[in-house]
């Protein structure tokens, strides 16, 4: 078999798995796909009301309306692909008697399912934003287009490393829904780095996520605020992240009951 046999064999595999799980999930009546485009926006245009309620119009001299879609957006990117892949071997059990349907294949198509629907709520976000008059168009589209796609590596990373780590150990699962909360403070998605103090924003900045973030305002803000990242760090860490978690799903049929 050649390689584009062996992609497009997988991609198929994919393609069926995910829409497997917008039927189950989601079913075949009402708007169906649309909520889990729906699910995010919700969430992001909540916190965007109370933040608007609550907080003045510009933080640090950053419009509030752009600056909490950039961070929430990529925090529900996050804890949406570790919550859906820490049950995605237990609600797929059944498929796994098909030879052709891996173990891996339940988690990318999950993870990337994930990441579709917070894409396509941000699109939704941004335009909504830009109709209002609170953000203009992006200003880097490279740097918003890689950095997004650099939070979706590292976050499938962390993503399938949960799921691994909750295989081996029970108390996992208890940890997870903690250790999600704790990327609030750890993703920077509600403080810009340049906000930290020069003495601590070296030791910060050896925590990938902030990067991915980082990058996308980078992208829709510009040269008007200063930034930093390091895409290459959160690149390589992403690889490390899903390098580990695969290796933890390794045998993961012999950890489940398949009936």
């Amino acid at each position: 078999m050649g390689v584009a046999d062996f992609v497009s064999r997988n991609a198929r595999i994919v393609g069926a798995l995910m829409m497997r799980e917008i039927i189950t999930r989601f079913g075949r009546e009402g708007l169906g796909f649309l909520w889990l485009i729906g699910e995010p926006l919700l969430f992001c245009f909540g916190v965007l009301i109370l933040w608007t309620v609550l907080k003045p119009e510009y933080e640090h001299g950053l419009r509030l309306g752009p600056f909490v879609m950039t961070g929430y957006m990529a925090l529900l990117l996050f804890r949406h692909q570790i919550s859906f892949s820490m049950t995605a071997l237990q609600a797929n059990i059944g498929l796994l008697h098909h030879r052709q349907v891996k173990v891996l294949h339940l988690f990318i198509a999950r993870n990337f399912l994930e990441f579709i629907g917070a894409t396509a709520a941000f699109v939704v976000v941004y335009v909504v934003l830009i109709a209002l008059g609170q953000v203009s168009l992006p200003r880097d589209w490279l740097l918003l287009y890689g950095g997004w796609l650099l939070l979706g590596w590292m976050g499938s990373g962390l993503a399938v490393l949960f799921a691994g780590l909750a295989l081996r150990f029970d108390l996992m699962e208890r940890l997870v829904p903690v250790l999600s909360y704790a990327l609030i403070p750890l993703s920077g998605v509600f403080f810009m780095v340049e906000w930290i103090p020069a003495k601590y924003r070296e030791i910060y900045m050896l925590i990938p996520l902030p990067h991915g973030i980082e990058m996308v305002r980078a992208g829709v803000f510009g040269e008007f605020v200063k930034t930093h990242f390091n895409p290459l760090y959160a690149l390589a860490w992403g690889g490390i992240l899903n390098f580990a978690g695969i290796i933890l799903l390794a045998n993961a049929r012999d950890r489940v009951d398949v009936e």
